[in-house]
């Protein structure tokens, strides 16, 4: 077991305070950092991902960040091969990988793999997405739970872009999500954890609430630094449009939607009810990453609040995550 290589997995949240950790880390232990977010990709998109900034990354680089072009989809198959060959480089050099970031998908693809998939077809995916319209994405939900009821109970009913991919797959190939994936663990090589030594930690708040302050005090200060004038900006783009993944990110599709309505491209509605509407959207991808979690095997979970309420400092926490990782074994 020790002569494996360690790799760390830093998990948690939006808005918890993993970019935070995750710095403070690379100042203690010889570690790379790889950001696991799949809107952190995206070049151009640097306000309403919480894209550390420039004085961070000069601190503590990033990998697999700006690495695309918001028009061009980014799959959890690509982050697989592309963490897996930064691991790789790291774990050569003699240090060791730090993951971080919140979408859970990307983590879960590297531990159990991925199945190889039919490719997506415009034309079905327009079907489900006119279903939805008519009728919600729930319904398509229930579409999905009728002929692959594991993926159905995986993906929030209002998960848009993974129901509407799970049920395209079964629509294209006649065969299911969970299908193609017991077929692929089948014939899969050895394990992501049985080629590493893995430590897996979450940083989150341990009352809901304080967490939804941290998120609607961010979704504020991102307005504050220009988001609205960043999505402008990706506006004038004629390859972009609102069906792309980059676009439907949170925070983006509630503010693209504002601009439409603004310019008499679809309903109009406040700049208070945006700014409301993208506070609940990001509430809402945070409780669907801590539902990943919590379900999490192995998981091991730092709290930046004691059990008495008080907030924990920075040294206290990152104490935590150090004994988790335990340095006598680096």
């Amino acid at each position: 077991m020790e002569n494996k290589p360690l790799v760390i997995f830093l998990m948690g949240p939006t808005a918890a305070g993993k970019t935070d950790l995750a710095v403070a880390l690379r100042q203690h232990l010889p570690v790379e950092l790889i950001s696991v977010d799949s809107t952190l990709v995206y070049r151009g998109m640097d306000i309403g991902t919480a894209k550390p900034s420039p004085a961070e990354l000069a601190q503590a680089p990033h990998r697999l960040i700006d690495i695309r072009d918001p028009a061009e989809p980014y799959s959890a198959a690509e982050f697989q091969q592309d963490a897996e060959r930064e691991i790789a480089d790291i774990v050569a050099a003699g240090r060791i990988p730090l993951l971080v970031g919140g979408t859970m998908l990307y983590f879960k693809a590297l531990l159990d793999g991925l199945a190889a998939m039919p490719p997506a077809d415009p034309d079905l995916r327009a079907q489900i997405e006119k279903d939805a319209a008519e009728h919600s994405w729930p319904y398509v939900h229930q579409q999905l739970a009728a002929v692959d009821p594991v993926s159905a109970a995986e993906i929030h009913p209002n998960h848009s872009q993974r129901l509407s991919r799970a049920l395209e797959v079964y629509r294209a190939s006649g065969r299911t999500m969970t299908e193609l994936r017991q077929a692929q663990q089948q014939n899969a090589g050895p394990a992501f954890r049985e080629r590493f030594r893995l430590v897996q930690l979450a940083v989150a708040p341990r009352d809901r609430k304080v967490l939804h302050g941290r998120i609607a005090q961010r979704f504020h200060k991102m307005l504050e630094q220009g988001l609205v004038a960043e999505v402008e900006a990706l506006r004038q783009c004629d390859q972009l449009h609102p069906a792309l993944p980059a676009i439907r990110a949170v925070g983006y599709r509630q503010v693209w939607d504002y601009l439409d309505g603004q310019a008499g491209l679809g309903p109009v509605f406040s700049e208070t009810e945006m700014v409301e509407r993208g506070i609940a959207a990001s509430r809402q991808l945070a409780k669907r990453q801590l539902t990943w979690l919590r379900g999490w095997p192995e998981l091991k979970w730092i709290y930046t609040q004691s059990a008495s309420g008080h907030f924990r400092s920075g040294q206290e926490i990152l104490r935590d995550a150090l004994n988790f990782i335990d340095t006598e074994t680096i």
